[in-house]
């Protein structure tokens, strides 16, 4: 039997409902945030509560929990469901109000936990890596100044949609990310991730003004390549760019690191990046990220 912490309680999944009438379900106003845990704990759950109290303020939906009481929601929600470590996502909907849009703030908004376990480790996937498919969808542009991790997400869905096409036209798709560009043409991010070059041994993603999302790994990788002494670049450049890069990977806060090794373009051409295998700057990031999260295995 699985649970989830439905504001603060465990409570049976199927049991774990929101009314009608509640505007996450309405309107799609909310916000989520997923991690992962390392020995139990998650991994950078200060940064997470801060965007997600950020965007909360935003969309006048109030924001009251401590990091210490998500902590223990998680820490009992993983032990009933059994679970060591885990892929945690941790949603904050608005609340239940009038039918229409709202002319004031939320008062009672509805806090959910779920988590399930870690995909097993793939030592070949961080060592071989996995394509990058280019997608006809472009990246929509974010909600107000900085894009929401909101429960509106019909632009993603619509390009994951794309990419299953794709790889039921071609198998050699299956697994691929999907990086969206944007109107402009300029590379924005995956679908669920946020995306990373090196270039003669520079560093570089794209920047915020692309509309893409403040990815927290993809702030912790900026500041592990400064520590390391290598030169980071925010950009807003087109497809062109990553064909010419030495090395490319993705972030995000459960896969860390993931090196991309294969690109490949509407018309189906592919090209080889980094020899096929991780390079030697995914590999530094790679293996200092996962010591700051205490990750040893």
């Amino acid at each position: 039997m699985q649970y989830a912490a439905l504001n603060g309680k465990l409570v049976q999944l199927a049991s774990a409902v929101v009314p009608v009438m509640d505007h996450g379900f309405l309107y799609g106003l909310g916000l989520f945030e997923t991690f992962r845990t390392y020995r139990g704990e998650p991994y950078l759950l200060e940064r997470h509560l801060e965007r997600m109290a950020s965007g909360c303020a935003e969309l006048g939906i109030p924001f009251e929990v401590t990091e210490d009481e998500v902590a223990d929601w998680i820490s009992r929600l993983m032990e009933v469901n059994q679970l060591e470590d885990a892929y945690v996502r941790y949603t904050v909907s608005a609340g239940e109000a009038p039918l229409g849009l709202p002319s004031g703030d939320y008062t009672a908004p509805t806090h959910i936990v779920l988590a399930k376990a870690l995909p097993e480790p793939s030592p070949i996937l961080y060592e071989n890596g996995k394509m990058l498919q280019r997608l006809s969808t472009p990246r929509n542009t974010p909600e107000g100044e900085v894009r929401f991790k909101s429960l509106h997400y019909m632009n993603s869905i619509l390009a994951k949609r794309e990419l299953n096409r794709l790889a039921q036209q071609d198998q050699r798709v299956q697994g691929a990310e999907g990086l969206q560009l944007t109107r402009e043409g300029n590379v924005a991010e995956g679908m669920v991730s946020n995306v990373f070059w090196v270039r003669e041994q520079v560093l570089y993603t794209p920047s915020l003004s692309t509309g893409i999302l403040p990815g927290i790994t993809r702030a912790v990788v900026m500041e592990i390549a400064a520590e390391q002494g290598i030169a980071c670049k925010e950009t807003e450049s087109p497809w062109e760019e990553l064909r010419q890069a030495d090395e490319i990977f993705v972030t995000g806060s459960v896969a860390e690191l993931v090196p991309v090794t294969t690109l490949r373009d509407l018309n189906g051409q592919e090209t080889t990046i980094s020899n096929g295998q991780i390079g030697p700057v995914t590999a530094v990031l790679l293996r200092m990220y996962r010591k700051k999260a205490g990750y040893t295995s």
